[in-house]
């Protein structure tokens, strides 16, 4: 496909999501529709639709309209790079030549417009965020950087980078978790490359791996990961020694997990079950939540969230706490996690399960915040107190 043709189809990919497809899966539904495009097309479009999404609003605002063409038309007009009459060609498959109204330069996007902030999340977003409300919207604008764990059950970090190398991918040590390397050079090879395949790295986002880490585990400690979903903590919590009990509410969810565990060698860790209903020294809750902390990872929700999805995230929240902290032995640690920005989900949800619990106490509590590198997450260690 020419460089034209993958901006055409980015319009008309984009134009399905807009009329309310999920990003995913109308990318997959595009790709099986349109076998003649190869890998490096299917990336290259994939590229323009999700930097679309990030910036949908300015990108409206200087496209002069929120539809498919209208996005690309403001990224290109926002890079400044390159003339949009040379995109704009009606030649082959590329999009049509622009038409006199869309010639016309809109004025730029100003105050939450140019930040791609949802309007109707500005008032929590900035109660939460405090002064680096606008530092932290900018950030969202852009793409995530690729990080890996290293597993440790099977090597060390310095050893991981070599082996990358070996495979052609350059990785360095990003400094949010001692197990994090950032992917700087052939990211497309990750999933075929050898260090992958046998369970040396896996694909983890930085700040998730130091969720990971602050979770008090050693050899043998028995922790139940209650909300498993794909099971990255699982595998990052197992490496280190824990033995893994997982559990999803959606066991479907965790349908590769046997494969990756397979994997990293960590078989003999983990287990999964569908009624958990004994004690565990460890009841860790990644918790359902508005997912604002990787909005850089999944721009496609930025525009779909409500302020009624997050107080329904924020009750599904609470009762999951409720039902995990009867799972955790006398002094044992119920570990909350999110990968959300805002308040109400995080520490309100924690303030709020202490004062009616009280032989509970809180012994820590972060916020990772996307400017550190990695996405956005909130970690609280509640303890059970001992009888």
């Amino acid at each position: 496909m020419t460089p034209n043709a993958r901006v055409a189809a980015a319009i008309e990919i984009l134009d399905g999501i807009l009329a309310g497809a999920p990003a995913e899966q109308h990318l997959t539904r595009w790709a099986r529709g349109h076998r003649f495009a190869g890998s490096g097309d299917r990336a290259a479009i994939r590229d323009h639709v999700f930097d679309a999404l990030r910036r949908r609003r300015s990108a409206a605002a200087l496209g002069g309209a929120e539809t498919g063409r209208g996005l690309m038309l403001g990224l290109i007009r926002a890079a400044g790079d390159v003339n949009p009459d040379t995109v704009f060609d009606g030649k082959g498959y590329g999009p049509a030549v622009l038409t006199e109204e869309e010639r016309v330069l809109p004025p730029p996007p100003e105050g939450t417009a140019a930040l791609d902030c949802p309007a109707a999340l500005e008032p929590m977003l900035r109660d939460s965020l405090g002064n680096d409300f606008a530092a932290v919207m900018r950030l969202m604008q852009s793409r995530a950087p690729v990080f890996l764990r290293v597993n440790v059950h099977l090597t060390m970090r310095d050893d991981a980078v070599e082996a990358l190398a070996a495979d052609g991918i350059e990785a360095r040590p990003y400094t949010l978790s001692d197990t994090a390397l950032e992917v700087i050079g052939n990211t497309r090879k990750i999933r075929s490359c050898q260090s992958f395949l046998t369970g040396l790295v896996e694909v983890q986002d930085a700040a998730s791996q130091a969720v990971a880490d602050l979770v008090p585990v050693s050899p043998a400690t028995r922790v139940l990961d209650f909300c498993a979903g794909g099971g990255g903590k699982t595998l990052a919590l197992a490496a280190r020694g824990a033995v893994v009990t997982a559990h999803d509410a959606n066991p479907d969810r965790m349908r590769d997990l046997p494969e990756r565990a397979r994997r990293a060698k960590l078989e003999g860790r983990i287990s999964t079950t569908q009624n958990p209903n004994e004690k565990f020294d460890v009841v860790f809750a990644d918790v359902p939540c508005s997912g604002t902390g990787a909005w850089r990872r999944n721009p496609d929700t930025k525009w779909r969230l409500s302020v009624e999805d997050v107080a329904q995230y924020a009750a599904t929240q609470r009762e999951i706490l409720w039902r995990a902290a009867p799972l955790t032995g006398d002094g044992g640690i119920l570990v909350y996690v999110t990968c959300s920005l805002l308040e109400a989900e995080n520490s309100r949800q924690i303030n709020a399960f202490l004062e009616e619990k009280p032989n509970w106490q809180c012994d820590f509590s972060r916020m990772f915040s996307p400017l550190e590198g990695g996405d956005g997450f909130f970690i609280a260690l509640l303890r059970r107190k001992s009888v």
